[in-house]
C-alpha cells in the first residue's frame, strides 16, 4: 500500500517507515500537519496514519479539512489521548480507527491489513452503486447526494450514516447499529455522537421545507421511511 505518515517524533517516525517499508508498503512521511494535508490532497494514498499531536496543523484538523476536500482514504490515528472523549472525537473527525500510544508495531501492521480489507465505499457487499428512497438518490460512486433534485451536501459521516439507513430503508435501525456500522465503536461512548450527526443530517435533508423522512422511534432508533412523516 502507498501509506502517508504524519508523526512529529523522528525516532518513532524512523522506526515506523522502517517497519512499514520492510512489509512492502511505500511510505511517504512527514512531520507536520500542512505538509501532510498538502501532499493527501495532491497525491493518491491507499491509507493514512496519522499521530494527534504534531506542530501547527494538528493530526484531527488535518484530517477533517482532508475530509471535507473529499479525501476518502482510510485513517488510523496514532494518540496517546487515551480517553473515550478522545477516541470519540477522532471518529467523529473521519477516522477509521484510533491506536493508541505506546503501541506495539505488530498491531499498527494488523489495523492496517484490517483497513485494506475493508470493502471501498459503494462495494459494501452488494453491487448496487445507486441507491433510491422517495426523492433521495444517493450515487456511492460519484459520492453525491440529492433530494428532489436539489444536492445535498454532506461530510462523509453523514454520508455514510444516510447510506446505512437507505440501505435499511423502512426497517428499524437502532443506535448501537449505527455505533458499530457507521462509527466502528465496539462500545457505547456515552456521548450524543449519534443524535448530533442525525440532526445534521436532518436538517440537510430537509431544507427548504422538505418533508422528515427519518423517522425517530422513541426509545429504539431510527428509521428512514420511503413516503416522509
Amino acid at each position: 500500500m502507498r501509506i502517508l505518515l504524519l508523526e512529529d517524533d523522528r525516532e518513532t517516525r524512523d522506526y515506523l517507515v522502517r517497519g512499514l517499508t520492510e512489509l512492502g508498503h511505500q511510505v511517504v512521511a512527514e512531520s507536520e500537519g500542512k505538509a501532510a494535508l498538502a501532499r493527501t490532497l495532491a497525491e493518491a494514498f491507499d491509507i493514512l496514519v496519522l499521530d494527534r499531536m504534531v506542530p501547527g496543523l494538528d493530526g484531527l484538523t488535518m484530517l477533517r479539512l482532508a475530509r471535507e476536500a473529499g479525501c476518502q482514504s482510510p485513517a488510523i490515528i496514532l494518540s496517546a489521548m487515551a480517553g473515550i472523549e478522545d477516541r470519540v472525537a477522532g471518529l467523529e473527525e473521519g477516522a477509521d480507527d484510533y491506536l493508541i500510544k505506546p503501541f506495539a508495531f505488530a498491531e499498527l501492521a494488523a489495523r492496517l491489513g484490517a483497513l485494506a480489507r475493508r470493502p471501498p465505499p459503494g462495494e459494501r457487499g452488494d453491487a448496487q452503486t445507486l441507491l433510491r428512497v422517495g426523492g433521495i438518490e444517493m450515487d456511492l460512486v460519484r459520492r453525491t447526494v440529492k433530494r428532489d433534485g436539489r444536492t445535498v451536501d454532506l461530510q462523509p459521516r453523514e454520508f455514510s450514516l444516510l447510506e446505512y439507513l437507505l440501505r435499511n430503508a423502512d426497517r428499524l435501525v437502532t443506535r448501537t447499529m449505527l455505533l458499530d456500522r457507521v462509527w466502528n465503536f465496539g462500545f457505547d461512548p456515552k456521548t450524543n455522537i449519534v443524535e448530533t450527526h442525525m440532526s445534521r443530517l436532518r436538517t440537510k435533508l430537509n431544507e427548504g421545507g422538505a418533508d422528515n423522512i427519518i423517522r425517530t422511534i422513541r426509545g429504539s432508533g431510527y428509521m428512514i421511511v420511503s413516503g416522509g412523516q
